[in-house]
């Protein structure tokens, strides 16, 4: 397990930007984080081996020359006021950030135990076991995309989960299309989202449950945001924002979207008995392979059992219904894959 990120180098950055037109002294820092100048000398070579471009040194003292693209607590805070993300007492609290984890979701759930409230957030900047669904990992390079894990608390039984996932698609879709508008992402059902038929998104949601309500959601995320190449094993099936559009993008600026569009989602689906048909409608439309699509589909059990027909839409509760042979069946989980059509 990884120790969160020290919370005194989120706050050097938010003072060296409020103070961005002038050099701020290593006394002044040292006496705004209350800790020594020395210190403050170790916390800003920490915060360059991260790639934050800070000027000086202790005798004529420091200047940020960029605004890094970091997802700390300092940079995000501010832009989540109002939402189940940012509304907790005590501010950046609940927002945790990690140089690097092994995964995000794994320390949410743990945290979830252990009663961390609703509305948490499990950030990293890179991610050394980072898990798809079933045995798969996601590939998590250093800065260079968002993965982000959240904690909800629904008053839901264990087979309403599904939605939350289908909704957190949606809310990925909307905030890329915030900050890229030439951009329309294709939902693929449960969990993906592809640009051009390459996957840049993947969520895995966890619970913890009994048999008649759900303890506590982990909704993660993984957006590939700006990666300009992609290990060989990947180079066929993923892409990035980057990749599609030959622009770098603001990761604080796509994160933040992304929050604000989950806390949308989330409250509709807590606050309004109707949201539930909605975000199935929606999610159909959003989605080029949930109907009338020639599919295959790895069935999650023991015997990797497949099953393949043309999609039918979804059911009531979010799961896939399938033409084959054999009727109509309803797929609760496993892997899609799209046959040539």
């Amino acid at each position: 397990m990884h120790k969160a990120t020290d919370v005194r180098l989120g706050r050097i950055v938010r003072l060296l930007m409020d103070h961005a037109i002038v050099v701020v002294s290593g006394t002044k820092i040292a006496e705004e984080i209350g800790t020594s100048r020395s210190e403050v000398w170790r916390l800003i070579q920490q915060l360059r081996g991260l790639g934050v471009d800070v000027a000086g040194h202790p005798a004529t003292g420091y200047q940020l020359r960029a605004v890094p693209d970091l997802l700390l607590p300092e940079m995000l805070a501010q832009l989540l006021k109002g939402t189940v993300f940012g509304s907790a007492p005590g501010g950046t609290k609940q927002i945790r950030h990690y140089y690097k984890i092994g995964s995000t979701n794994l320390e949410a759930m743990r945290a979830a135990a252990e009663g961390a409230p609703e509305g948490s957030v499990f950030l990293a900047e890179e991610q050394l076991a980072g898990r798809g669904r079933g045995a798969n990992t996601w590939h998590s390079a250093r800065s260079a995309g968002i993965y982000c894990s959240v904690i909800l608390r629904p008053a839901i039984p264990p087979s309403d989960a599904l939605i939350f996932s289908l909704a957190a698609g949606l809310a990925v879709r909307a905030a890329v299309a915030e900050i890229a508008p030439q951009l329309r992402a294709d939902l693929k059902w449960p969990n993906d989202l592809l640009l051009g038929g390459k996957k840049f998104c993947g969520i895995l949601t966890e619970m913890n449950s009994e048999a008649t309500r759900v303890r506590h959601l982990v909704v993660g995320v993984g957006i590939n945001v700006n990666q300009v190449k992609f290990p060989a094993e990947l180079r066929e099936i993923a892409t990035s924002l980057r990749m599609e559009t030959g622009t770098e993008w603001s990761r604080v600026e796509l994160c933040a979207a992304l929050l604000k569009s989950l806390d949308r989602e989330y409250r509709s689906l807590v606050e309004d008995a109707g949201a539930r048909p909605t975000i199935l409608r929606r999610f159909e439309e959003s989605s080029s392979s949930v109907r009338g699509r020639k599919v295959s589909i790895l069935l999650n059990t023991d015997e990797n059992e497949a099953l393949a027909g043309i999609t039918e839409g979804l059911d009531e509760r979010g799961f896939l219904r399938v033409r084959t042979p054999d009727g109509v069946q309803i797929v609760v989980s496993g892997t899609v894959r799209l046959d040539a059509s």
